[in-house]
């Protein structure tokens, strides 16, 4: 596909004009085709407020500013002149009473304002006219730079209505402003109103401190909304970097394919991708791994202790394929975290069993270092660590919950109620045999460690339990004092334990005896054994095949199974860890991408990808009808099982 060269013409034309349009011609007499067609296609247009100068409107405004700049002078000229004017006829009415007493007087005065009159008017014509204001400068409509760096006095507003008309010119500039003014203003008080309600609160914690005598720091959250989108846009370009950085590695994982499988016959290899690792969990051992069921690149990994004397804090780290360097939640804990395991409707839950025996819920949704949702010693905690917690389907009431299991014996159902987690005794593993001599000769029953367990995938009340005894339990929620069966499955402690997810009857488990054994859980023996000459960490069994599993070992490999092609060895024997005196502890296949990951005790987790020959799906035979994926899985396993049930057979 990178090969693959693609050729593309640009051309201006319209790709969907219409084609082939005739018109009558009247010249001709006939229908001609039209061969010049518009090819101009308008893809947005606006009506603008903007007048060029030249225009007609454009000079009507220009000279009605220039008129109402020169009207401005002159009414202030022409107001001595009136209140003259005003004076001279009060004058002649003050002569105009005496009248009657000396009308010899009159003429003589009539002359007098005669020649006055004429005096004012010689020295108005003499006094020189006032000059003119210069017309002002338009701003030029389209000189954008001009329009921005002036500055207008705009006036103030009441109400959202303006006091004085403002120039056209003028007028948007002025709505941008006042809304850039309301959008601060509101900014303002929505700061104000969070900073009242971050007051209030430590007050409520303060009467508290006082009673126990602690002494607490109330620290105030930084301002989420303000920061959500730079988060956001530093994160696309945090994984751009990335990208850029690990670019051969994503290349190798989206087309590389081994083309050497073709000359191995029916082995394999494994290719090494991403590294993830972090610093704060260099002195830790990964204990889960977790694939997330909605986003397909993103899985949690658990990190704590095996060893009882070294325990002490726990990380929870929640990674993606598309940025290798840096983890998208990152969460501490007091104690060691021992499991962990997504909700598969509400992929933001994340269940965890911790080494102290309690349990906890992460909300991913919510921006917080705390669980939503934790055990404490009233709510029944587990009394020894948790090795594994379960999600499973909605109760009755739409209530979410999930399974635990823990050394101490207890199998509970938690129930997320309201508020608070409330948990049920589903059942207590009882070790037959083993009974402890009490006071007064009482005879005390010892409660069996269950190590694993899981839920069968179509059976709701089914669930296997694996045990530190060796023993494999198949248990029912109906019976919580009795088992449906039991296996002698190892010598030693069973480290997990599966179904097959195509499968029905057939299950996986591996122990620290060296063996991994694949059951039908109707038989008491297993059907297959594989001795890998040192202890199995882990086992899990690919989404895409059901004859292909993988397990790791504590000497640092990781082996991959296909019973389809061999039986009785694996096709890819691969060292995983180089350093020495390191363990390889876990393994998860990608439920999309044909892709492992595998974790360590140094806190190390590794991507590593399947070679062609280790995801092989089986052919369709001519003749026969087309069958659905799973239906191909279970045909191909039942036959093996087959085989095997079979008295006499080879294998």
């Amino acid at each position: 596909e990178l090969k693959a060269e693609i050729t593309r013409t640009l051309t201006a034309d319209n790709p969907h004009i219409p084609r082939d349009i005739v018109r009558f011609s009247f010249t001709e007499r006939a229908y001609k085709l039209v061969d010049d067609m518009d090819q101009t296609t308008i893809h947005f247009t606006l009506n603008g407020y903007l007048i060029h100068k030249d225009s007609d409107e454009g000079r009507r405004q220009s000279i009605r500013s220039s008129t109402e700049a020169e009207q401005a002078p002159v009414e202030e000229e022409e107001a001595p002149v009136e209140a003259s004017a005003e004076a001279t006829e009060e004058a002649e009415t003050k002569d105009e009473e005496p009248a009657e007493e000396a009308d010899g007087e009159e003429e003589g005065e009539r002359k007098e304002a005669a020649e006055a009159a004429g005096e004012a008017e010689a020295a108005e014509a003499e006094e020189p006219p006032p000059p003119k204001q210069p017309e002002k400068k338009l701003a030029n409509q389209f000189n954008f730079i001009e329009r921005g760096s002036a500055t207008y006095h705009n006036p103030l507003r009441e109400k959202g209505l303006q006091t004085d008309p403002a120039p056209i010119e003028t007028f948007s500039e002025n709505v941008n402003q006042w809304c850039i003014y309301d959008a601060y203003m509101e900014e303002l008080e929505r700061m104000e109103k969070a900073k009242e309600k971050e007051k209030a609160k430590p007050v409520a914690v303060k009467k508290e401190e006082t009673q126990t005598g602690r002494k607490l720091s109330y620290v105030e959250p930084p301002h989420t909304d303000s920061l959500s989108k730079i988060a956001k846009a530093a994160k696309i370009a945090e994984r751009m970097v990335n990208l850029n950085t690990f670019d051969d590695i994503a290349q190798d994982f989206k087309y590389f394919e081994d083309a050497s499988d073709e000359f191995r016959g029916q082995e394999g290899t494994l290719l090494p991708l991403w590294k993830f690792h972090s610093e704060k969990t260099k002195k830790l051992a990964v204990t889960a791994i977790s694939w997330n069921p909605k986003y397909k690149d993103l899985f949690a990994v658990g990190y704590g202790s095996y060893d009882f004397m070294k325990q002490g804090h726990g990380m929870l780290l929640v990674y993606t394929l598309k940025n290798p360097s840096f983890p998208e939640y990152s969460f501490s804990s007091e104690s060691g975290i021992m499991c962990l395991d997504f909700h598969s409707d509400h992929s933001h839950l994340l269940a965890v069993g911790f080494y102290d025996g309690n349990v906890a819920i992460y909300n991913l949704k919510k921006a917080s270092s705390q669980p939503s949702y934790k055990s404490s010693a009233k709510s029944g905690k587990h009394t020894e660590p948790v090795w594994q917690v379960k999600w499973q389907k909605d109760d009755m009431d739409n209530n979410s919950n999930f399974f635990s299991v823990s050394s101490d014996g207890r199998i509970v159902s938690w129930t997320l109620v309201k508020n608070e987690l409330v948990h049920m005794d589903v059942i207590k593993l009882s070790a037959d045999g083993t009974s402890m001599q009490g006071p007064e000769g009482l005879q005390l029953q010892m409660l069996g460690s269950g190590t694993s367990f899981d839920f069968h995938k179509k059976i709701d009340y089914l669930f296997l339990v694996g045990t530190e005894e060796g023993k494999i339990y198949k248990c029912s929620k109906s019976y919580s004092s009795q088992y449906l069966d039991v296996f002698e499955a190892h010598h030693m402690a069973v480290d997990s334990v599966s179904w097959n997810p195509f499968h029905l009857k057939v299950f996986i488990s591996c122990s620290s005896d060296w063996t991994v054994k694949i059951w039908d859980h109707t038989i008491k023996t297993p059907m297959f054994v594989y001795d890998l000459s040192t202890a199995v960490g882990d086992v899990a069994w690919s989404p895409y095949s059901s004859t292909v599993f993988a397990a790791v070992t504590i000497d640092g490999q990781a082996h991959v199974f296909d019973l389809n092609v061999n039986k009785l060895e694996p096709l890819c024997t691969q060292l995983v860890v180089t350093r020495k005196k390191n363990k390889t502890t876990h393994i998860q296949f990608n439920p999309v991408h044909p892709i492992i990951v595998v974790g360590d005790e140094r806190g190390l987790i590794t991507c590593l990808k399947l070679s062609p020959n280790l995801r092989k799906k089986p052919r369709e035979k001519k003749g026969q009808e087309m069958k659905k994926g799973p239906e191909v899985e279970i045909e191909k396993l039942e036959k093996l099982l087959s085989m095997m049930r079979e008295p006499g057979s080879k294998e």
